[in-house]
């Protein structure tokens, strides 16, 4: 076609009679060419849809599944389940309170199943009232400064845009909370009230449990006034006494190929012998220690910093983040629990979940071996919860040892006390409850299926990936204890890291591992002044800063004035990385350097004392500087006092009463000038 109209486009040849002709010409020919393309284009388009239509169909269809699939309200229909239990949950309590509940359904006549909110398409909530009988409970632990757990980071942000009509949805909260934390059972309270102005129906109280009390004795009081509001409402009754259901099957392998036995990974058979990124809570990386010295020159406690080397892994961190540690519990514990239940720990099994439609096919990584699970896999050394000992209770060939087992499971006064003088205060873990009673003797399966999972720990990073991008640095002290019985308890983790020696490719140096990021971050602009407290362990993250201000100095950008307080019980015993910082200090990296010794004299004094002996200059730093304030360490007691210690600078140099300090320092936190990294 190009080349049939060239000759028009001459002008040597345009004429005003070739013109006109061309013209003549030119019409028939568009004629002609309209014709063929309106031809062809129908043509193409007719037998493009018939050839396109077929496939069509089920690719439609294949795309609708995963949508069924992620549908809670199908699932309920289908199991024939009428009460659905979320749960947000960090360190798997939230999670084992969920199942208890939908466990407590059946005494009612009523079917229920304690579900994931990352695996659901929580928009379903609407649509809850298809199910007669219907209810959603959902456990929602608050994790940090009032921040939702990872697992229910999608529901919270669904709430918070959701315009969803939720005016037939019947609902109940339970919060588990820490009463030392600045936002107590946020994520429980937004719940609740969110569920409310979106037009759900509360049918019982919020419940609020403090971690800090007996968070156990909470959820009990709060469940055994749960359930009689469900039956007044629905009009159901207790069809019997609550009872042990099992809820997972054994099965011992006899002949098993043993490369596809699971030997303490988290999620992947063989993930630990092929190490693939991204590294994650299901995936953690086998990290080697390179260093492990003791930080304290005295004193009965044993401090100390590792290195844990992160090279070729991608992780990428930023001062402030949190590593997670999966520890290994004391193979000697172990060795005892296997000798006094009389079982070959050897023996490799599977418990198999007895609800096929279940999504949580095994209450740990299956087959494996007992030895394996009680190592790996479960939570020997915290004191059982009351459901724990309630089902074990049937083993106890002792009637008073069975009474006693029973009563400390109940729900009465009697019971609440015995339970938290016996177990909790004694802090008998499950060994020491099995040697304290001789004729307990329960099936290690059934140990197994009730014992609760052994949780990572996190630890503040003393590094800055800006000087050491192939390594993460731990601060930490080795937790050790004798109890009321004159047990001697060691903590898992701190312990088990005190162990990890560095050495050449050995696999007894190794640390399961993976980064959790923090809001807890250096100002965006150098400049800016930080004044940091920390004492104890809580210098961890000030000493990454600390090294990041320095690095950016180095690269010739203005830093502001880096003011840190710290705090330690002896100048001469556990003043930790004493040498590091006179060096920033000498280094003029480290503007201020405030050490408080607490036991070096007569009267302690503790980090807050130093705070008002400096108030001038710490509101000037504040007030002038923009400064930002970041505080790292025990939450019960000395964040406390630290942050009543800036009420009053403000009050006293903001010429303000005592509610507008408290408010100034709010509004301070709200703009993330006032910054925690604390535990309890």
């Amino acid at each position: 076609l190009a080349a049939m109209g060239e000759p028009s486009m001459d002008p040597t040849i345009s004429t005003p009679d070739s013109t006109a002709q061309q013209d003549s010409l030119f019409s028939m020919m568009d004629v002609f060419l309209i014709s063929l393309i309106t031809g062809l284009f129908t043509y193409w388009f007719f037998f493009r849809k018939k050839k396109e239509e077929v496939p069509d169909l089920p690719k439609m269809q294949s795309v609708a599944a995963p949508v069924r699939d992620s549908s809670f309200i199908e699932k309920m229909k289908k199991t024939g389940r009428n009460i659905v239990v979320f749960y947000g949950s960090q360190t798997g309590t939230a999670e084992e309170f969920a199942n208890r509940l939908s466990k407590d359904a059946h005494r009612y006549g009523l079917r229920g199943m304690a579900a994931d909110p990352e695996e659901y398409d929580l928009s379903d909530l609407s649509r809850l009232s298809e199910i007669d009988k219907s209810l959603a409970v959902f456990c929602m632990a608050t994790y940090g400064e009032g921040d939702p757990t990872d697992n229910a980071q999608d529901f919270y942000d669904w709430l918070q845009e959701a315009d969803a009509d939720l005016s037939g949805l019947r609902f109940a909260v339970f919060g588990l909370g820490n009463k030392t934390y600045e936002h107590f059972n946020a994520m429980g309270k937004y719940v609740d009230k969110r569920l409310e102005e979106l037009g759900a129906q509360r049918i019982f109280e919020l419940g609020l449990g403090d971690d800090d009390g007996n968070l156990e004795e909470d959820f009990i009081t709060w469940r055994e006034q749960f359930w009689p509001a469900v039956c007044e409402h629905f009009g159901v009754e207790a069809t019997g006494e609550e009872s042990s259901i099992r809820q997972y099957e054994l099965v011992v392998h006899t002949d098993v190929n043993m490369n596809k036995v699971y030997t303490g990974e988290m999620g992947r058979l063989k993930s630990y012998e092929n190490q693939k990124p991204p590294f994650d809570a299901k995936n953690p990386f086998l990290a080697q220690v390179t260093e492990n010295r003791k930080l304290n020159k005295g004193g009965e406690r044993h401090l100390m910093h590792l290195e844990l080397d992160i090279s070729n892994s991608k992780i990428r961190y930023e001062s402030g983040d949190h590593v997670a540690v999966y520890p290994a519990n004391d193979s000697s514990l172990v060795n005892q629990i296997g000798e006094i239940l009389g079982t070959d720990l050897d023996t490799v099994m599977s418990l198999n979940n007895l609800d096929e439609e279940s999504n949580k096919k095994h209450p740990f990584p299956c087959p494996t071996s007992y030895r394996t699970a009680l190592t790996y896999y479960l939570d020997i050394t915290n004191p059982p919860r009351t459901n724990v000992l309630y089902e074990l209770a049937q083993y106890a060939t002792d009637a008073g040892e069975q009474e006693r087992l029973r009563k400390m499971a109940s729900s009465a006064a009697e019971g609440k006390a015995l339970y938290l003088s016996w177990v909790v205060e004694a802090r008998r873990n499950i060994l020491a409850i099995l040697q304290d009673m001789p004729s307990l003797r329960p099936p290690i399966d059934h140990l197994c299926e009730l014992l609760p999972r052994l949780q990572a720990r996190y630890y503040s990073i003393a590094s800055s990936s800006k000087v050491h991008p192939n390594s993460i640095h731990i601060c930490a002290v080795t937790v050790e204890y004798e109890t009321k019985t004159g047990r001697l308890n060691k903590g898992v983790a701190t312990n088990w890291l005190k162990s990890k020696v560095p050495e050449q490719n050995g696999s007894s140096s190794l640390v399961p591992m993976y980064v959790r990021k923090s809001q807890f971050r250096l100002p965006f602009k150098p400049s800016t002044p930080v004044i940091m407290i920390g004492p104890g362990t809580g210098i961890a993250p000030f000493i990454g800063f600390i090294q990041e201000r320095a690095w950016l100095k180095q690269q010739g950008k203005e830093v502001g004035e880096t003011v840190l307080y710290y705090g330690c019980r002896h100048e001469h015993e556990d003043y930790l990385y004493r040498e590091e910082l006179a060096r920033f200090q000498k280094e003029g990296v480290l503007t201020q350097l405030n050490v408080a010794f607490s036991r070096d004299q007569a009267e302690k004094v503790y980090v807050q004392h130093l705070l008002k002996k400096n108030k001038e200059n710490v509101w000037k730093l504040i007030d002038e500087g923009m400064a930002h304030i970041y505080v790292c360490g025990d939450a019960r007691n000395m964040a406390r006092d630290v942050q009543n210690t800036f009420y009053e600078i403000v009050s006293e140099f903001g010429s303000m009463s005592q509610p507008q300090a408290v408010d100034y320092v709010k509004k301070l936190m709200t703009k993330g000038r006032y910054s925690l990294d604390v535990w309890s």
